[in-house]
């Protein structure tokens, strides 16, 4: 007699916001970079997807994927790669022990929410494709590690293999043909650096008009900049930025950000035809992050923007009256903000001279996100569908 249970697992998984840039591949049909990267997992707290993997062999019909209570197709390449490696695994242990039940074989119904706007430039599928692979995993009670998992996490999105690890990450792009030296890597954890603070500016919650996929491919055809960034630059700023890191230099880290962030859109400006990730809102953020490294006399405050227009700003814990108060001095009716109000940056007037810039934050940001170094991916007993195997409906921010 078939077994109707349905069998669930629930994980949520953070969004990561590269320092060392991921853009280009030397394998697409793998998804193999040509650079490595690193990035910062940020708190679960402020950016998550929460997944539900679930299975019984009375479900029929395809795979599917409920998204934000919209239903998703997975019979890409990538959500293929994905699937098929993950019931590899399963059915490795099922022929070893015969008696555990034939989940590599049925039906998968998966769901999955964002707390943060869907492909809108805030790394959504890397969080997506970490908490998917994650759900199924331990749905399926592999026994593979993060880092083994990320190997196919990285199928599905590249830089959803960084977050299947938390704190500070990198994507080793590896040399052999095949991938399995392209997985990621824990530099430092939350513990060894865990004052970094990052606050988004959320400009835009549309979806971004080129893709990353897209995008990096013409640039890999197209840009002049991008094989001297790509083989001599970012090797050099991987080995700078663990560095930086290890000896919680915020000021080495900051520059760095900064840099390689202006290398990456200079890569994508230098494509033909050029890509416009930033816009003006863009350019107004960096320029105010300029003005408060100018007032503090160092860096202390450090932008990045990945392929969409929203800024993200690191800083560390001591800075950020320094850093928060004077952007709220402008975006203090924003939604997004914690604790009590601070006005005392319009007193000190950080903007002075600069009235076009604080109109543009002020017109051109939607909404910001505090948030923090954080942990990876982590087992929930909520569930997103019931024991029926019916998704559960959920409120969608």
């Amino acid at each position: 007699m078939a077994d109707p249970k349905v069998y669930r697992a629930s994980t949520t998984a953070p969004v990561n916001i590269a320092v060392i840039k991921y853009w280009g591949k030397r394998d697409a049909a793998l998804n193999l970079p040509t650079n490595s990267s690193l990035s910062v997992t940020l708190s679960q707290d402020d950016l998550r997807t929460h997944t539900t993997a679930s299975c019984s062999s009375s479900f029929s019909g395809l795979d599917s994927l409920l998204l934000n209570n919209n239903y998703q197709p997975l019979d890409s390449p990538r959500s293929a790669a994905c699937l098929k490696a993950l019931r590899a695994l399963r059915a490795e242990l099922e022929a070893q022990d015969p008696s555990l039940p034939k989940l590599s074989e049925w039906t998968l119904r998966l769901a999955s929410t964002n707390n943060f706007p869907t492909g809108a430039g805030l790394a959504s599928s890397a969080a997506g494709f970490a908490a998917l692979v994650r759900a199924i995993a331990t749905l399926y009670s592999l026994p593979q590690s993060p880092t083994n998992l990320s190997l196919i996490a990285r199928q599905g999105s590249g830089s959803a293999c960084r977050s299947l690890l938390g704190g500070y990450v990198a994507w080793d792009a590896g040399c052999e043909a095949d991938g399995r030296d392209s997985k990621a890597r824990k530099v430092a954890p939350v513990e060894h650096w865990p004052e970094m603070r990052a606050l988004v500016l959320v400009v835009s919650a549309e979806k971004k008009k080129v893709s990353s996929t897209s995008g990096m491919q013409a640039t890999v055809a197209t840009s002049s900049l991008f094989k001297t960034r790509a083989e001599t630059v970012v090797p050099e700023r991987m080995r700078e930025m663990e560095d930086a890191i290890a000896g919680r230099d915020f000021e080495r880290f900051g520059r760095l950000t900064m840099r390689d962030s202006n290398s990456f859109h200079a890569c994508c400006l230098d494509t033909e035809p050029p890509i416009f990730y930033l816009n003006d809102v863009s350019r107004a953020a960096i320029r105010a992050v300029d003005v408060i490294n100018e007032k503090a006399g160092k860096i202390v405050a450090a932008y990045t923007f990945d392929a969409g227009p929203n800024a993200v700003i690191y800083f560390l814990k001591k800075d950020g009256h320094s850093v928060i108060s004077r952007f709220r001095a402008i975006l203090g009716d924003k939604e997004g903000w914690k604790g009590a109000t601070m006005s005392a940056a319009r007193s000190e007037g950080f903007m002075e001279g600069f009235d076009a810039v604080e109109e543009t934050l002020r017109k051109g940001i939607d909404r910001v996100i505090e948030t923090q170094v954080g942990e990876g991916p982590v087992n929930v007993q909520e569930h997103l569908i019931d024991e029926s195997g019916k998704v559960v409906e959920v409120n969608v921010p």
